[in-house]
């Protein structure tokens, strides 16, 4: 298995630290607000890295945090009257709605920056009596020129990363790079008691405590989005190998960035939209396909036409396994099974060897249609039902790898879309022609399109 590493910039082989056994850890959500579809992608993406590990057999614990004390949920707590604990316990909580939705399963633990602030005061101490970090009248920083390596993750010098927008002026800081590691608390914000005043931590050092106390130093792959290579990423190595002084992380992994229309998403354009949004007008295995149909480090661009185009790719994939389940039960056996099962058996093994190459999802569902188109033309040819059963169940199968579920009658059929297809054959039973054009016309509007077939009624959604 090979992955691209972002620290050298190639595709390396994946060594695991222990044999089997795969540690990773991936930035989570701020808590104050409904995760936009941005975050979605980089969650689903690693998600789908966690569920090909444990296709391949790797034992993974997976680490995803909280950060549940910020700025943001300060403010947001502010404009609701509320405090910063039930701000982010909320947005905790549709956060989990909206992962669900999507398939995405649950970390092995769910770290939060609020529950391990002994921890993170204890790095932080540790830094400073390595001459790591120094206090200022504002809080703790970490000296950026202590670290001779500092950019090695951005490949930027610190020339450049001076002259970057994204760092803080304040005149306090001994180099314009350093960033905070504590920060006094301001009037009406929380705080917690520590050696250098009451206060709260920075973004960067919670997560660097996090990874390193459920998963230790080093760990395998650390993964997120592509604007968190600098600073964030940046600094968690810095601060991490300033106080351990191994390798922090072996395999670092950024997802692509999701552009809307081709544009960078932003609440000023008016082209920024939250999953749950999202999900109210489409199926959550339809985002979850959409994400998936390209390669995880290439830029996605998000728009209703493609999420409509991904609808359609996948309901031709759901109708051939439907297709497929309705012959299940036919006896008997012929001369093209052993061409059915071997066919099966090699798109099976193309699709682990595009996924063994970086995860290459885009290639890996390319192999997943060449299985329908196979299986559409052989339904009828009088395979047998070992062949039958070996189609269906590898197509099912590696969608599943892939996080996207094929239940297609809980999906596209609720109890009284079934009932109305009863009552139509009922009446084309009693010849009521107009009646049962009627239940037709009514179940289209509801997007499901009904097939007459000597086999009996199929369906399909528009």
């Amino acid at each position: 298995m090979r992955i691209y590493n972002t620290m050298t910039g190639t595709k390396e082989e994946f060594v695991p630290l222990k044999k089997d056994c795969v540690g990773m850890y991936v930035c989570g959500p701020t808590v104050y607000n409904y995760i936009h579809i941005g975050n979605a992608r980089s969650f689903v993406v690693f998600d789908m890295v966690r569920r090909y590990f444990e296709y391949r057999g790797y034992d993974v614990t997976f680490v995803q945090n909280f950060t549940d004390i910020d700025d943001k949920i300060i403010r947001k707590a502010n404009e609701e009257g509320a405090s910063v604990f039930e701000v982010s316990e909320r947005y905790i909580g549709e956060y989990f709605k909206d992962a669900d939705a999507l398939g995405i399963e649950r970390a092995t633990v769910y770290p939060r920056a609020t529950r391990v602030m002994e921890d993170i005061i204890s790095f932080i101490s540790d830094l400073v009596g390595k001459g790591y970090a120094y206090g200022t009248q504002d809080g703790v920083y970490f000296s950026v020129e202590k670290f001779k390596d500092y950019g090695k993750l951005s490949k930027k010098n610190t020339d450049d990363l001076i002259s970057g927008a994204r760092v803080d002026v304040n005149e306090q800081k001994k180099n314009p790079l350093d960033f905070a590691l504590w920060k006094l608390a301001k009037p009406g914000e929380p705080y917690w008691e520590s050696p250098w005043g009451q206060g709260r931590p920075g973004w960067h050092i919670e997560c660097s405590v996090m990874s390193s106390k459920y998963l230790g130093n080093p760990f395998d792959i650390h993964g997120g989005g592509p604007d968190l290579v600098f600073p964030h990423h940046e600094n968690e190595i810095a601060q991490s190998e300033a106080k351990s002084g191994v390798r922090f992380v072996n395999y670092w992994m950024h997802a692509g960035y999701l552009n809307i229309d081709n544009q960078k998403m932003s609440k000023s354009l008016g082209n920024f939209f939250t999953v749950r949004e999202i999900l109210d007008r489409y199926d959550p295995m339809t985002v979850r396909f959409f994400m998936l149909s390209a390669h995880y480090r290439n830029p996605i661009n998000f728009s209703f036409e493609l999420l409509d185009q991904a609808q359609v790719g996948l309901d031709r994939i759901k109708n051939c396994v439907f297709r497929l389940r309705e012959l299940k039960g036919r006896a008997g056996e012929c001369a093209g099974d052993k061409e059915v099962l071997q066919y099966a058996e090699e798109q099976r093994q193309n699709f682990i060897s595009s996924m063994d190459d970086d995860f290459n999802t885009a290639e890996a569902i390319s192999h997943i249609f060449n299985m329908v188109s196979f299986a559409n033309t052989r339904i009828d040819d009088g395979s047998g039902q070992a062949a039958i059963d070996c189609a269906a169940d590898a197509v099912t199968e590696l969608m599943g790898v892939l996080g996207i579920s094929l239940d297609i009658k809980k999906e596209l059929l609720d109890e009284e879309i079934e009932r109305q297809i009863e009552e139509r054959q009922q009446a084309r039973r009693r010849k009521d022609y107009a009646a049962a054009d009627n239940i037709r016309d009514e179940l289209k509007a509801k997007g499901i399109i009904l097939e007459d077939t000597p086999q009996g009624v199929r369906w399909k959604r528009r």
